[in-house]
């Protein structure tokens, strides 16, 4: 795979991990028994995104390695997976 490549695969690998990996370990401010007026119940009381997102790359990187293997090293494209669920 070219650089470019790898760098777009990340990118959009990097947000969905993101999205899998925020809810991990919040509390909300209704479990804390913390609600703050003019906030909703359902916020977290310390959010830790630096380790959410430390998490997120370190998790995106190792997905886009294992791409980068199965292309690059394997040899496997679309078409080679493609021909798994033809079903002839």
């Amino acid at each position: 795979m070219r650089p470019f490549t790898i760098v777009a695969v990340y990118f959009v690998v990097w947000w969905i991990v993101i999205f899998l990996v925020l809810p991990f370990g919040i509390r909300t401010q209704e479990e804390a028994g913390e609600v703050t007026l003019g906030t909703s119940a359902s916020a977290p009381v310390r959010p830790r995104l630096i380790r959410v997102a430390i998490a997120t790359t370190i998790v995106s990187a190792i997905i886009v390695f294992g791409f980068w293997v199965a292309a690059d090293i394997y040899g496997v494209t679309l078409e080679s997976v493609a021909h798994l669920f033809d079903g002839k």
